[in-house]
């Protein structure tokens, strides 16, 4: 469990990461560098959940190779599907990480949403819904894995 203090707020107690595949952990199907060792890092004190409408068709192979669990949801309708996953696993308990227009639901729900900037392109529905914007995938896993980031940045 990791502890994240949002100024003027209790602190949560985050269980989960959920995270989009395609875009956002990947580019073009394939890992992106440096997502494999902030991962392994990561699953030490969180479950990771990866979710994906597998549109590359190598998300239950990633999963694999991360450690971590895998949910396929059907193409069509992903904003709903994703949002369902994420209050099943607690959005009070919960971080997002995402950049398509179909994450915008988990983004916008989750105790904390982080938007990742993506060679593939961001969503601006995506932007809009989340609490934090990072550059790229290893910045993101790097802001959960370093709570205080958060906090800083968060302070009104």
């Amino acid at each position: 469990m990791l502890q994240i203090q949002f100024p003027g707020q209790p602190a949560f107690q985050i269980t989960h990461v959920l995270s989009d595949i395609n875009g956002t952990l990947c580019l073009d199907g394939r890992l992106i560098d440096g997502v494999l060792e902030r991962i392994d890092e990561l699953k030490k004190s969180v479950e990771i959940t990866l979710l994906s409408a597998n549109t590359t068709g190598t998300g239950p192979q990633v999963a694999q190779t991360l450690g971590v669990h895998y949910l396929g949801i059907q193409p069509g309708d992903e904003i709903r599907q994703k949002v369902e996953v994420l209050r099943k696993l607690g959005a009070e308990n919960t971080i997002t990480l995402g950049q398509g227009a179909n994450d915008a639901g988990m983004l916008r729900e989750a105790v904390l949403g982080i938007c990742v900037l993506s060679p593939e392109g961001t969503a601006i529905s995506a932007l809009q819904a989340a609490d934090l914007v990072a550059p790229d995938i290893r910045t993101a896993l790097d802001l959960i894995l370093n709570p205080l980031r958060i906090t800083a940045t968060l302070r009104a």
